[in-house]
């Protein structure tokens, strides 16, 4: 299965490059945080300026409430041989966490009182699903994804907020290509806009997809993109749209050793068809956020660096060359970054 390999072979990522901060208060001019772990988190999910969750290996949720100068270490209990690798946060008290692998490894995790208490909410009892990531439309009404069973993407369903889950019928899901799945490498395979505008990044098979459902998942259309493909460690890893129509996707080859040519595209009808960027990110990008309140600019992250746009993902330049996994952005004027060793930033006053 595709993301069992992304478990292992991308858990190892690349050396990591030293950071370079760019010029100050540039998006993307990284400054580090001490969070007192050397956990890998691929979860990141940025509240305000003050306030960040971060999820990773072992089964680590950490939260800052003062814009990184502390981290309280809110791990559910005896989650430690979990990996977790996606967090929701409502506000500084309510998170939902996503805990993937095969089976019952696969698991949603949820806290209403910031993280001193939390409550698994579902445990995957199939063998052949494995769920890579969750996204949420509003407070209540959320999404999460398994690579295919049975020849087609699992979804789950919830309306209350990650305290219950369903399987949607699979009946309006197409058919996946053989050997494609998702990537559980920034949290960022699965992402919505709006009421219910929802989008499944996708890698492994022959083209590398992303589709498309508007109506909370109940059906699906699947589009492709010219992100590298027809190989399991290639694809499109990371989605983000700042409204319904306008989406970028960024991805490549996740091995230090392979080159990730044509590794962003864009998209202005809500995914139906992608433009490859005329100048793309140099590398592997693995996760993607549009900066607030601008319909232009937009920061990737990856192993090797973070990349800035300007003109709307057509053309990149590298801003840092920090190791992150993945990256996003408040309402407030905030980024936020997280990766291997403990690695979390944040930029922006």
């Amino acid at each position: 299965m595709l993301a069992a390999a992304v478990l292992g072979a991308v858990a190892l990522g690349a050396a990591p490059a030293p950071a370079s901060s760019g010029a100050p208060g540039e998006p993307g001019a990284w400054r580090l945080t001490d969070t007192g772990t050397d956990a890998r988190f691929r979860g990141l999910a940025a509240v305000n300026r003050s306030t960040a969750w971060v999820a990773g290996s072992r089964g680590t949720v950490l939260r800052t409430t003062d814009g990184g100068s502390h981290w309280r270490n809110v791990s559910p209990p005896g989650a430690s041989g979990l990996e977790l690798r996606d967090i929701e946060a409502f506000d500084a008290r309510r998170a939902v966490a996503l805990a993937i692998g095969e089976g019952e490894d696969s698991r949603i995790f949820r806290t209403d009182d910031g993280g001193a208490t939390w409550t698994e909410s579902f445990r995957n009892p199939d063998p052949k699903a494995f769920y890579d990531c969750v996204t949420f439309f509003d407070h209540r009404n959320g999404l999460a994804m398994s690579d295919p069973v049975d020849g087609k993407y699992r979804i789950l369903s919830t309306g209350d907020g990650g305290r219950s889950w369903k399987v949607l019928p699979s009946a309006g899901m197409p058919a996946a290509q053989p050997g494609e799945a998702g990537f559980a490498a920034s949290g960022q395979c699965l992402v919505s806009a709006g009421r219910s505008d929802v989008w499944l990044a996708t890698g492994g098979g022959a083209t590398a997809r992303v589709l498309h459902s508007g109506d909370r998942g109940l059906t699906w259309t699947a589009h492709e993109t010219p992100v590298p493909a027809g190989d399991p460690a290639r694809g499109v890893f990371g989605l983000a749209f700042r409204d319904r129509a306008h989406g970028i996707a960024v991805g490549g080859d996740y091995r230090a050793d392979q080159a990730s040519p044509r590794a962003a595209a864009v998209t202005g009808d809500a995914g139906r068809t992608w433009t490859p960027s005329d100048r793309p990110p140099p590398a592997y990008r693995s996760g993607v956020a549009w900066l607030p309140h601008s319909r232009a600019a937009a920061l990737a992250v990856g192993p090797t660096g973070t990349d800035l746009t300007t003109d709307g993902g057509r053309t990149w330049r590298t801003v840092d060359t920090g190791s992150y996994d993945t990256v996003d952005c408040t309402r407030d004027g905030a980024c936020w970054a997280s990766g291997e060793k403990g690695r979390v930033a944040r930029s922006g006053r």
